[in-house]
């Protein structure tokens, strides 16, 4: 197993009526930052916040290549990022959800102490397969056919590379000490964007190799 540091590229933040960030995801040129009552897109090069939808935003966000997908309570939102409606509700996993990840045509839904990771399926929510953990689980992405989430527990964060059949632990990366991950995303390159939590700010991490 592979474990390394991390090679923190970037922080912003914290930003103006943003105290948290609960969840983070990218449409490929804005990162979506939830923040507790909006979904708020971010500029990655020019650090710059720009739109939000005013949509419950208190857990995991994803995007599908059309639609974002936002944890709300018990109910993961399909949201239209032009307009900001909600078209769809599906039933979330029962459990305490974190994370969210668009990948392999399903969601992938993170929870935090029940240390799981769910398959459900888009269309209703079902639970397809389930991944356990030895830790916390806060947020999930995809990268390149790689499963990753992080990981936040007394003070320490990772972000863990794990085998999406099995939930083998197969690469860890060690985040700074007191650098919490609330949420994960990848740019689907070579950049990993983590959420602070209530640090309000956003954490650029490059990907190793």
């Amino acid at each position: 197993m592979n474990t390394s540091s991390a090679d923190l590229i970037r922080e912003y933040g914290p930003f103006p009526a943003i105290d948290a960030v609960h969840g983070v995801s990218f449409d490929g040129q804005h990162v979506w930052l939830a923040t507790g009552e909006t979904l708020t897109a971010l500029d990655p090069d020019s650090g710059q916040t720009g739109r939000s939808l005013n949509v419950p935003a208190d857990a995991g966000t994803a995007f599908d290549g059309q639609h974002l997908f936002q944890i709300s309570g018990n109910q993961i939102q399909k949201i239209d990022p032009r307009s900001g409606s909600i078209i769809a509700t599906l039933p979330a996993p029962e459990g305490g959800n974190s994370g969210l990840a668009w990948g392999e045509g399903v969601l992938w839904v993170g929870q935090h102490r029940s240390r799981k990771i769910h398959q459900v399926d888009p269309e209703t929510g079902a639970i397809l397969h389930t991944l356990e953990s030895n830790r916390f689980v806060t947020g999930v992405t995809w990268l390149e056919g790689e499963l990753w989430h992080g990981t936040w527990e007394n003070d320490e964060s990772e972000l863990r590379r794990i085998d999406s059949d099995t939930g083998e632990l197969l690469e860890r990366i060690e985040m700074p000490a007191g650098m919490g991950v609330s949420g994960l995303e990848s740019d689907g390159r070579d950049r990993f964007f983590c959420g602070g939590g209530g640090s309000g700010k956003l954490r650029a991490v490059r990907r190793p190799g």
